[in-house]
């Protein structure tokens, strides 16, 4: 949308700061002259929510906190955290002989009890390690004083008391909040809410692939993200209220239709990146809490043999007979890195019945309840392992056990979206030759959702003996059994872009970050989405034709009925939420968010 010259010296103001084409809100003191803008010193900014004056309250800036940043307990070295302004006076009271440590230099020291004169009565810790950093380029952004203690319990509750005493009205310390050393570094801009959830991501990390997830959130990329289709937002929705100050009495070049069908266009797209990041965010918490793997299978087909194989101990009664496993055994395992919920579960099995009619099984309550808890846990899983197995044929070599009841579970779980894998068992009772070729056939037709590439013959007789037959290095074929496991993983937790970007903007790496959308960040971007919807609904109701003022004008158009108050309103929304992800912009409620984020 172009304007005249006289356009681009005006702002639109009824719902805020608002923006052109070419320039961005204007600058609070936009009215002032040069001389009093000039003549106020700069300050340190630091981010508050609401238009009012923050109260003093317990996280006051003014106070010095300190906390043992290790982990408490008996340790070769513990550390000790100080941060604020009297982070000097704590050190004099500590070290009264010695000065204060060049920055950022380790220096060792004596500290002593400030209650008392420096001797040999009075010393906490011979040798300690100590660093001091001064802000405003520390963690926090202000001074910060590291104190490396031996790890003694009665060395660490000695110097914390010593800190302790170093209160007085002129200068508070005091012990920290929980989250209150991430709290001073995100309101002095040193770290944003998605870096600080990713910190969290970090000290949980048990697997791998929880730590390189972990790593990839500590970096800024997903802030930028969300701040830059923030702006993008605020950039829309500037065009629109220009078109509400300026219809009547600037020239555009653009009819009312085909700009908002130009702001709709670049919502569509902005929509389609969301929609993506929600969808990834979703796989990233399969790496974050955990992959959800079920066993299914016929009584005695080798579940609980084979989940102790996976987690190499035994987590599951083993016995051949049938119904061994009632109920659901959880174990949580590292797979390659990968971190799984492995559930051994009850077999599946129905009544079977003679010629007359007779069943000659009858299932007990118990054991029907173990099996519809079975098929329950294979449907809510992410990972379904069907195992069959290789019986005795009678006549024949050999037969495949296949429970009809397992069938249908395991197709109604290939319906729901599971990803499920089989598992042929006792595959050391196959004679030599392309049988288990042919057995794969078989699995393929009873599961046709199920490719050849995850259909796997094991034996975890072979494995439990550590029995390698000619030809094979791998007892059992466990190992190459969860090799495939762990190709499956990378599957189904690959990160969903849009193919065929045409600039080249969105590669593989872009979408690996939308992994790290936490499931706060997800709920958000959720909310994003549904105003951003409620603005397309918006912004294309029926169109109506109308006659040009003046017959003839190059600028002849259709009228739309769309209220552009209300559309401009839903961007404004859409963007408060993406200001409430970050921390940043005018958001007044993003405060209720903070307590729960940083305590963790």
């Amino acid at each position: 949308m172009r304007l005249s010259a006289t356009r681009a010296l005006r702002w639109a103001t009824p719902l805020g700061p608002s923006w052109s084409r070419c320039s961005a809100v204007a600058p609070k003191g936009a009215g002032l002259s040069r001389d009093v803008r000039s003549s106020a010193p700069r300050l340190p900014t630091r981010r508050y929510f609401s238009g009012s004056t923050p109260a003093q309250s317990i996280f006051d800036a003014d106070s010095t906190i300190y906390a043992l940043s290790t982990a408490s307990g008996r340790a070769a070295i513990a550390v000790v955290r100080a941060s604020g302004p009297a982070c000097a006076q704590i050190y004099k009271s500590l070290c009264p002989e010695a000065p204060l440590p060049r920055p950022r230099l380790a220096a060792v020291r004596t500290l002593y009890d400030p209650s008392q004169k420096p001797s040999l009565n009075s010393v906490l810790d011979a040798g300690a390690l100590v660093l001091y950093f001064p802000g405003p380029k520390t963690v926090t952004g202000e001074d910060v004083l590291e104190l490396h203690l031996h790890g003694g319990p009665a060395i660490i509750k000695s110097v914390l008391t010593a800190i302790s005493r170093t209160n007085n009205p002129d200068s508070k310390v005091r012990y920290a909040e929980p989250g209150e050393f991430t709290r001073r570094a995100f309101m002095n801009n040193r770290l944003d809410l998605p870096q600080i959830e990713a910190l969290g991501d970090t000290l949980s990390a048990d697997t791998e692939q929880q730590r390189r997830l972990a790593v990839r959130g500590a970096s800024d990329a997903l802030s930028k993200r969300y701040e830059q289709w923030r702006h993008q937002l605020l950039y829309a929705r500037g065009e629109l209220e220009a078109l509400i100050d300026f219809s009547e009495d600037q020239h555009f070049d653009e009819s009312t239709e085909e700009l908002v069908s130009s702001v709709a266009s670049q919502v569509r797209t902005l929509r389609a990146q969301i929609a993506l990041h929600i969808e990834n965010a979703s796989k990233g918490e399969l790496l974050r809490n955990g992959i959800k793997v079920a066993l299914l299978g016929a009584p005695n087909a080798g579940k609980s043999s084979l989940l102790n194989r996976i987690v190499g101990r035994d987590a599951a009664i083993v016995s051949t007979e049938e119904g061994t496993t009632r109920d659901i055994v959880d174990v949580g395992i590292d797979i390659g890195g990968w971190y799984c919920k492995l559930g051994d579960m009850a077999g599946i099995r129905s009544e079977p019945s003679d010629p007359t009619g007779q069943k000659k099984v009858v299932i007990g309550a118990v054991e029907q309840e173990g099996i519809r808890r079975a098929k329950a846990r294979a449907l809510d899983s992410d990972v379904a392992i069907v195992v069959v197995s290789v019986e005795d044929g009678g006549a024949l070599p050999y037969r495949l056990a296949v429970e009809p009841e397992v069938v249908l579970a395991a197709n109604d779980c290939a319906r729901a979206g599971k990803c499920v894998v089989v598992a042929i068992n006792k595959c050391d009772r196959l004679p030599a030759g392309d049988t288990l070729r042919q057995l794969t056939a078989t699995v393929g037709q009873l599961f046709p959702a199920v490719p050849d590439q995850r259909i796997f013959g094991i034996s975890c007789l072979d494995a439990t003996n550590g029995l390698i037959r000619p030809g094979q290095s791998d007892p059992g074929y466990i190992q190459q059994f969860l090799r495939g496991l762990i190709t499956t993983f990378e599957e189904i937790v690959s990160p969903t872009g849009i193919d065929g970007d045409e600039n080249g903007q969105y590669d593989h790496s872009y979408w690996e970050d939308s992994l790290g959308v936490t499931h706060r960040q997800s709920s958000n971007l959720q909310r994003c989405l549904e105003h951003l919807d409620d603005f397309l609904a918006q912004a294309q109701p029926e169109i109506q034709s109308q006659t040009p003022l003046t017959h003839g004008s190059p600028h002849d158009y259709l009228e739309t009925d769309v209220d552009i108050v209300t559309a401009a309103e839903h961007l404004r929304s859409s963007a408060d939420t993406l200001a409430k992800i970050t921390g940043r912009g005018e958001s007044g409620d993003v405060e209720d968010v903070l307590g729960v984020v940083f305590e963790k």
